[in-house]
């Protein structure tokens, strides 16, 4: 077997017993990285340490493959500030990748000013547009329960 040490020092080809001599000298383990290579691959690691890191590597590629959608939700009588707090947040999940569902949840004589709820997402999408370039995937439309629009990061004209 060819063997590699951990800080990339190569010995070669050899054999079994003598690659688990050296890893045995070092107290760290042997691991075959390839096996589909004549002859096969082996590093001399610590094995907890790699299946760690490649654990970690999974998960990363695992979150970067598939946006989730974000929500933001917005109250009928929201502050100024209360406003940029949200604006900072939606600017971080848009920077991420992710699209952003902004939600203006009505109750009660909310329902019948809905007009009213239209301003404030509109407010808050100004705002965002000043931060991030924006590309509305949903228009502002009426749900059961209020009203939401969907928004992503746009492309930089």
């Amino acid at each position: 077997m060819r063997l590699v040490a951990e800080e990339g020092e190569h010995f070669g080809v050899v054999s079994l017993e003598e690659a688990l001599k050296k890893a045995k000298e070092r107290e760290l383990d042997l691991v075959q990285m390839t096996d589909n290579v004549e002859p096969p691959v082996c590093k001399i690691i610590d094995y907890g340490k790699y299946a760690y890191e490649e654990k970690k590597k999974r998960k990363k590629q695992e979150k970067t493959s598939k946006p989730q959608v974000k929500s933001i939700r917005l109250g009928f009588s929201i502050s100024e500030h209360d406003m940029e707090t949200r604006v900072k947040a939606a600017e971080k999940f848009l920077n991420e990748g992710d699209p952003v569902k902004i939600v203006l949840p009505l109750k009660g004589r909310q329902k019948a000013l809905q007009g009213v709820g239209r301003e404030k997402i509109d407010l808050f999408l100004e705002k965002l547009q000043e931060k991030v370039e924006l590309k509305t995937e949903k228009e502002i439309s009426k749900e059961p329960r209020g009203l939401t629009t969907t928004v992503s990061k746009g492309q930089k004209k």
